[in-house]
């Protein structure tokens, strides 16, 4: 495992340059796009490195997957009354099918879709940012996870779509938080900053039938595990996801801040970080990683 990551950084070397950083949230477009990092860890505790893979970057999207196990876990079955489970085809901010659909957002890991299930743990009465930053360090074994409060505050200024859609859903029944108190807490979870090992290791339970390999606690069922691997293979990387799956083969879930984050079923998670982006806002490099990975390893879901 360790010879095929050495091998995969030597390669994606030759593809730096290419790529733009998200410019629309300016913390994001300070950052240096020639990094990248990759981390790999088994159901059985063996875990492989390359790059700099304990520098932190700002998971973005990627937490969207961290808010829904949270929604599940306080609305269960009645979750799916308030977001449905079909990818988009549309970009991730996109306010296009609310219309339509009455304020359904398709999925939880497009933008209005996560905006509601952040709202569904803001109305669960606790402390929301308090609530979900102990939930990812629990997750990673690392106390020391935290927010990027220059990002969330930087994103937070410039959320002017994110507020249309929440005004948007709101207009429909489908928001019930104060909407500037949502947008601050749906811009912090996204602002969170974790490494690649970090990120590896918060994702085992998806991997593990729900349970956490390290710990041996259970996080969310079987069936729920099932299906957020299943909603991350349909829509994890927005109009993306089918060339994702064609050419890496595993469900994703990517960030805007150039991380992907990968799992194959009682096998493995891997993630990935290079801060330059396609033309679809995933890291170019990460997906060419991944689809290297899933190569040289002929390892996936298919």
């Amino acid at each position: 495992m360790q010879e095929i990551l050495d091998k995969i950084q030597l390669e994606i070397e030759s593809y730096f340059g290419e790529g733009k950083v998200a410019d629309y949230i300016p913390e994001l477009a300070k950052i240096d796009p020639k990094q990248f990092a990759m981390t790999v860890r088994t159901i059985d505790g063996q875990e492989f490195s390359t790059g700099d893979y304990t520098k932190k970057f700002s998971i973005q999207s990627i937490s969207k997957v961290f808010i829904l196990t949270m929604a599940m876990r306080y609305l269960d079955k009645k979750l799916w009354t308030r977001v449905g489970k079909e990818p988009s085809g549309t970009p991730f901010n996109s306010l296009i099918q609310l219309e339509s659909e009455h304020g359904i957002p398709r999925n939880p890991f497009i933008n209005s879709g996560a905006l509601v299930t952040t709202d569904i743990i803001l109305n669960s009465g606790n402390d929301a940012l308090k609530d979900i930053v102990n939930f990812v360090r629990t997750l990673s074994g690392n106390t020391k996870i935290d927010y990027d409060y220059e990002v969330a505050n930087s994103e937070f200024e410039h959320s002017d779509r994110n507020a249309a859609l929440t005004h948007f859903m709101k207009s429909f029944g489908n928001i019930d938080s104060n909407i500037e108190d949502l947008l601050d807490v749906y811009c912090h979870h996204c602002s969170l900053a974790l490494s690649t090992q970090d990120l590896t290791r918060a994702f085992m339970y998806l991997a593990n039938n729900g349970t956490n390999p390290s710990t041996g606690d259970t996080i969310i069922s079987p069936l729920e595990t099932k299906r957020i691997n299943a909603l991350m293979m349909t829509c994890g990387l927005y109009d993306n996801v089918g060339e994702f799956a064609y050419q890496v083969g595993l469900p994703g879930k990517s960030g805007v801040g150039g991380g992907i984050i990968a799992v194959l079923p009682r096998k493995y998670v891997v993630s990935v970080w290079s801060p330059a982006l396609n033309k679809s806002g995933n890291s170019l490099i990460g997906t060419k990683a991944l689809q290297l990975f899933t190569e040289y390893s002929e390892d996936s879901i298919f």
